[in-house]
């Protein structure tokens, strides 16, 4: 079992006081996160990090399965819904095959650990991720969303955040959620369009976007995969983050 160290504890506590300490900011996301959870539903959390969705689909009366490969991440995860008996929670990635990846750990700022080599690339080419350092590199187990699928049912909701791995997750469904969404970076451009390819060929899907940690759709109507694919390669750096929301039709 890996050491949890004093930098680990330093990066969770951060963590804890960025998703867990802002109740204007945990409103915004029930609020947002209703529109597609209700009670008795099923939602997939992947990437859990320390759990704030999971926490948020737990609140609105749903069972969870969150993923989160991070070690000492999981710990803090387990122990904070551990004990829920709506909460499983599996130490893994999610990816395009089952097996193993390599992590690229960020230890001072383990929100933005990745699979990806390619967004550290673009992170080094941005003043806006200046300063972040990817300080070792850990091989961690792999499932698919149909292999969680197989093992839970479809679930009404999937949240994906895994920092420019978004893509490959995706190819690991064929089966069709209700919704989902998946994050994006303005790094990372490309990733959120090839995303919407992907799920132009998964199903009959309607989109919209919310940007940061706004947890509000910017437009007013749903849109299709080519309409959301213009508006996200026109928007500028400074937006820097954001999530794009799927339904089906």
């Amino acid at each position: 079992m890996t050491a949890i160290t004093k930098a680990h504890l330093h990066a969770i506590h951060k963590s804890l006081n960025v998703y867990y300490r802002d109740a204007d900011r945990t409103a915004r996301m029930d609020r947002l996160n209703a529109r597609f959870v209700t009670k008795g539903d099923l939602a997939f959390d992947i990437g859990a990090h320390v759990g704030d969705r999971t926490g948020s689909f737990l609140r609105l009366g749903a069972t969870v399965v969150a993923a989160e490969p991070q070690p000492h991440i999981f710990r803090a995860l387990r122990l904070l819904y551990g004990k829920c008996d709506r909460a499983n929670l599996h130490q893994t990635a999610v990816g395009a095959e089952p097996g193993k990846l390599h992590l690229h750990v960020n230890t001072d700022n383990p929100t933005i650990t990745t699979a990806s080599s390619d967004l550290i690339a673009a992170a080094r080419r941005s003043t806006q991720w200046e300063g972040q350092v990817w300080d070792s590199r850990i091989t961690v187990n792999t499932i698919t969303l149909d292999a969680l699928i197989a093992q839970y049912g479809v679930p009404d909701f999937v949240k994906i955040d895994v920092e420019g791995h978004e893509l490959e997750v995706l190819k690991g469904l064929t089966h069709r959620p209700p919704a989902l969404s998946f994050e994006f970076t303005t790094i990372q451009k490309d990733v959120a369009l090839d995303c919407l390819t992907q799920m132009r060929h998964l199903g009959d899907y309607e989109f919209n976007v919310s940007l940061g940690e706004d947890h509000a759709f910017v437009n007013p109507d749903w849109a299709d995969a080519p309409t959301l694919q213009s508006q996200i390669a026109r928007l500028p750096m400074r937006a820097n983050s954001g999530d794009v929301f799927a339904r089906l039709r």
